[in-house]
């Protein structure tokens, strides 16, 4: 099993570089939280990255609008083209047409909470009201909640794996493939627990048994609260009045491809975001340990907006997610083998499951290069 090597076996060279790593500031390497987050008495990590010069990751570090645009406007692009279909077959074309198109177009709105994810970073275009604007589109339509995802994600990448601190992913994660076919495919249950959920929120309800929304929204900060059941509101009544008006005008496949897209084909997504951390180690202090990196086909990597880096992602969170591709070309070397396509990735997973299931302490170690001296 790989370890870190000593610092005091390091060279001057390497000794270097760790100096210079440790000397970058958050804004090198993070993303800016909401606004109302109040500032932890937690005691910050000090994570290993690896080398990027302060001048090649300041360069990757700048975000574009063009590229912004490229992605999210590509990808809304999809939606739009994915559920119109739909929506033209349900007038037009016989009804298995119509079957097919709602159950493919589902496939990509799973993807939404991606792109959520990354203007929740704040780092998807230079032009900074952009960011805000698109996220709270693609907020509504996914029926996120950016206030929540925001302050749980800020943790999340500051205490990766290392709980109580970071409670948004706790290893270890159990994961039931052989069940994924009854709600991967068609998840029948999906919009009524949804509805009852977002029924609930809409009074005010917010779950402060959960320690880990306690410790996100107490009750020192009323205005966090207040904006988190403000967009749960928002996003219950324009859902309602899409599906309501549309019904009225006998658009009925509109709540299927619009109100309730996710209810089908959860299963591709899930196979790509369940990738990033399970079986890997908690509590090290070192991306590469706890994060996985891996090789996806073109498509599929632009629908899930290059998350297939995340190893990069959690090491310098700043970097645009349409540049992480050149980030891990610039440290490929310093990286773990990282796997090709999803048979090869969960085939992998797969074993650590299985080992886990005869010892429930068992976490992989990813083999790591060897430090050039």
């Amino acid at each position: 099993m790989a370890t870190l090597p000593p610092v005091e076996n390091e060279n001057t060279d390497q000794q270097d570089i760790r100096s210079n790593q440790d000397m970058l500031s958050d804004q090198d390497i993070l993303t800016e939280g909401p606004k109302y987050n109040v500032s932890s008495q937690k005691t910050r990590l000090k994570w290993y990255r690896s080398h990027v010069a302060r001048e090649v990751l300041r360069e990757l570090n700048k975000c574009s609008d063009f590229l912004g645009f490229a992605q999210t406007l590509g990808f809304l692009g999809v939606l739009a083209a994915a559920s119109g279909a739909a929506i033209y077959s349900s007038l037009h074309w016989p009804w298995y047409i119509t079957a097919l198109l709602v159950f493919v177009n589902g496939h990509f709105w799973h993807f939404l909470v991606n792109g959520f994810h990354e203007l929740v970073h704040n780092s998807v275009f230079r032009t900074r009201w952009l960011n805000r604007f698109f996220l709270r589109i693609f907020s509504f339509l996914g029926w996120h909640n950016h206030h929540l995802f925001w302050a749980s994600h800020t943790e999340h990448h500051k205490y990766t794996l290392h709980s109580p601190d970071d409670q948004e992913v706790v290893l270890p994660q159990q994961v039931d493939l052989k069940s994924i076919w009854k709600w991967g495919i068609i998840n029948f249950r999906h919009p009524d627990s949804l509805l009852r959920s977002k029924f609930r929120n809409f009074t005010g309800y917010l779950d402060t048994n959960n320690p880990w929304i306690a410790s996100l929204f107490p009750e020192t900060d009323p205005e966090r609260r207040r904006a988190y059941t403000n967009w749960e509101r928002i996003v219950l009544i324009g859902h309602l009045l899409i599906a309501g008006v549309s019904l009225t005008f006998g658009y009925w496949v509109v709540p299927l491809v619009i109100t309730f897209p996710r209810t089908f084909g959860s299963w591709l997504q899930f196979l790509c975001n369940m990738a990033q951390h399970v079986g890997l180690q908690d509590r090290v202090p070192d991306f590469r340990l706890c994060c996985r990196t891996i090789y996806l086909n073109p498509i599929l990597q632009f629908l899930y907006w290059h998350m297939n880096y995340h190893t990069e992602h959690h090491m310098y969170a700043a970097v645009p997610c349409y540049k992480l591709g050149r980030l891990h070309k610039l440290i490929k070397h310093d990286m773990p083998y990282c796997p090709r396509g999803l048979r090869e990735t969960w085939r992998h997973i797969v074993e650590i499951l299985e080992q886990q299931q005869r010892n429930l302490d068992y976490q992989y170690v990813a083999e790591l290069p060897v430090p050039s001296t």
